[in-house]
């Protein structure tokens, strides 16, 4: 049987904790304020882990967060997720680099794809991307995958009109 607990907050009771955690609408939370609740009216550890549908040793380190940060520290913390694959300024860069198109000289493409943008980031900065990244980072940058139909570097304007001003009539 494990030691009891000591819940070293003694300005909510036991009751008001049920109410707090009546109020509540994360199930977990209420978990936990019900388990001390519990703790509070004199149940034993076991017990009360029990009831809350966790392991004594999980309600111990509940009730510690209790008792150091109040019924504020009960709720789950987020953990920070996966750091970019692209630091802020290298996300203005590709900001800048789509805006500007390739160079048909260094690239060797008309208009940016995500396989070629895919390309370019890999040769900047060392880092490789799915496609579907790119799109990804593209979509964040408020961007769209989706560029007008490119057009031909060399293009003469003039003889495209030309050519449609000797197109015979209809």
């Amino acid at each position: 049987m494990g030691k009891p607990i000591e819940v070293t907050r003694p300005e909510i009771s036991a009751s008001e904790l049920r109410e707090v955690a009546a109020k509540t609408r994360d199930g977990a939370v209420v978990r936990r304020l019900l388990g001390i609740a519990m703790i509070l009216e004199g149940h034993c550890r076991e017990e009360a882990a029990r009831a809350s549908g966790m392991d004594r040793q999980t309600l111990r380190d509940w009730v510690h967060r209790y008792n150091s940060e109040g019924v504020a520290g009960l709720t789950s913390r987020g953990s920070p997720g996966r750091r970019p694959a692209l630091s802020e300024a290298q996300m203005e860069e590709l900001r800048s680099l789509v805006l500007e198109g390739p160079d048909l000289e260094r690239n060797k493409v008309v208009r940016w794809r995500c396989a070629d943008l895919r390309t370019e980031i890999a040769a900047r900065w060392s880092v490789t991307l799915h496609e579907r990244t790119v799109g990804k980072l593209l979509h964040r940058l408020d961007m769209t995958r989706l560029q007008p139909r490119p057009y031909h570097p060399k293009t003469d304007a003039a003889a495209q009109e030309a050519f449609k001003k000797t197109l015979p009539p209809w």
